[in-house]
């Protein structure tokens, strides 16, 4: 499977303007034959809302006819994508990413770890978990931005039989340290495949880095980027090496388990409640 991890601006508060951006992507991706395409998060609406009123009108219930518009897209350029919108229900709203391909929404994530920055001030914590979706024969987990700087929900991912982790970010202008050492840690620790798709450009005040990456089992870079210009990255990746925990590094001398070597019955204090201050 080739993977793309697409870097790119956002228009705030412009859902049909930015569905226009990302049909320009997928053509990109899909002229590098890719399968796989990983948008940021918050890519149809933009993040750096001041209330939950201000947010609210752009935000889409996933039998939206757009979702509709979106999914002829995957369908025209023959792949999958993951990408960030904010989720309106009746009566609340969420953080979000869903895996589109040429059927329709294939599945979708709400955001757990709400930082005390843009919409996730305003928005309800998700509440269905974190499931794992398949794109062709590959095994997909969603996660957003500020998931991933907590390794127990990566390892419920990983747990779960991901292949790749599709991570969407807005990592602001500051957090370029996160970029780079979040991503090939997180890889390492689940033997699987990490793409971070972190958007850039500028929005109510803040500037984001960009940084984004692909990583691979034991934390291998395979592609990446320090700046925060438009583009696209791409990688080849084979879900057989994340199926296979088993590292052998010296035969029948260092072998390792990514799994197997776990020992939860000690790790009892990670699920105890918060401590409140």
């Amino acid at each position: 499977m080739l993977v793309a991890c697409v870097q790119t601006d956002v228009s705030f508060a412009n859902i049909d303007e930015n569905i226009s951006r990302v049909d320009h992507w997928l053509g990109r991706a899909a002229k590098a034959s890719a399968d796989l395409a990983v948008f940021p998060e918050c890519m149809l609406s933009g993040y750096a809302f001041e209330s939950r009123e201000q947010a609210s009108p752009h935000a889409l219930s996933l039998n939206d006819p757009r979702f509709e518009s979106l999914s002829r897209l995957a369908k025209q350029h023959d792949l999958h994508f993951t990408l960030g919108f904010l989720e309106k229900t009746e009566k609340q709203l969420f953080n979000a990413s869903a895996l589109i391909g040429p059927s329709g929404v294939v599945g979708h994530y709400r955001k757990v770890h709400l930082p005390h920055l843009g919409i996730d001030r305003f928005v309800d914590r998700g509440d269905i978990g974190y499931p794992i979706y398949k794109a062709r024969d590959v095994r997909i987990g969603l996660a957003i931005c500020y998931d991933s700087s907590f390794p127990e929900p990566m390892r419920v991912l990983a747990l779960g039989g991901a292949d790749i982790i599709a991570l969407g970010t807005n990592w602001p202008n500051g957090a370029s340290r996160t970029a780079e050492v979040v991503p090939p840690a997180r890889s390492m620790e689940n033997h699987l495949f990490f793409v971070a798709a972190n958007r850039v450009g500028y929005e109510n005040g803040f500037g984001f880095c960009g940084c984004s990456s692909i990583c691979g089992p034991d934390g291998v870079v395979l592609a990446s980027t320090d700046s925060d210009d438009e583009l696209i990255l791409t990688a080849e990746i084979d879900p057989e090496q994340a199926r296979n925990k088993r590292i052998e590094r010296v035969p029948g001398q260092h072998v390792i388990h990514r799994f197997n070597d776990r020992r939860p019955e000690v790790y009892g204090p990670i699920v105890s409640p918060n401590q409140q201050e």
